[in-house]
């Protein structure tokens, strides 16, 4: 692309990949603080946050989980998941839209926070699929007025997994379309 240096900001962007393979290592709680801070310094509509995060290191309930949803199989050696849910009454005008976007973005921003410390994770999603959000509502004690979004494995990569390159010019429209 260009020669100009990468800001270090933009090297995790670029770096930032799904990590479905985990070496089943524990991860601090000093580290999912800090991804948890970043989740929540996304934004949101008109400065009304409705996100909230559940956090599970429970091995046993991460099997559990792992067994229920399909696409999530890796839960079970990531050795810890957060559960992102929004909650549509706390968004702007209570629009469930603006929820998911912002519980979107703060999906995001754990992403690229878990890729920063060196962590693995994946957006495995739940919404708006009707099955998976009640499983993981059932599991976890979930009001029915809080939307489960998705739910992300955090752990330590076992380097199998690498960043792609996903730059495509096509997809960029200068002053008109």
């Amino acid at each position: 692309m260009s020669t100009l240096a990468i800001p270090e900001t933009l090297s995790v962007i670029l770096e930032r990949k799904s990590v479905r393979t985990y070496t089943g290592q524990p991860v601090g709680e000093e580290h999912i603080k800090w991804i948890l801070q970043a989740a929540m310094a996304a934004p949101a509509a008109v400065h009304k946050f409705p996100w909230k995060f559940i956090v599970i290191r429970d091995s046993e309930m991460l099997h559990y989980l792992a067994g229920g949803l399909p696409f999530a199989k890796m839960l079970a050696e990531a050795g810890t998941a957060i559960v992102v849910c929004v909650v549509p009454q706390e968004a702007f005008a209570g629009k469930t839209e603006l929820a998911v976007i912002a519980g979107a973005c703060a999906s995001q921003n754990i992403l690229l926070a878990a890729e920063a410390l060196g962590l693995g994770a994946v957006w495995t999603a739940l919404y708006p699929d009707p099955e998976l959000m009640q499983f993981v509502r059932t599991e976890l004690d979930i009001p029915d007025t809080v939307i489960p979004l998705n739910i992300i494995p955090v752990g330590y990569p076992s380097g199998k997994d690498k960043a792609t390159a996903k730059y495509d010019a096509a997809n960029i429209h200068w002053e008109e379309w």
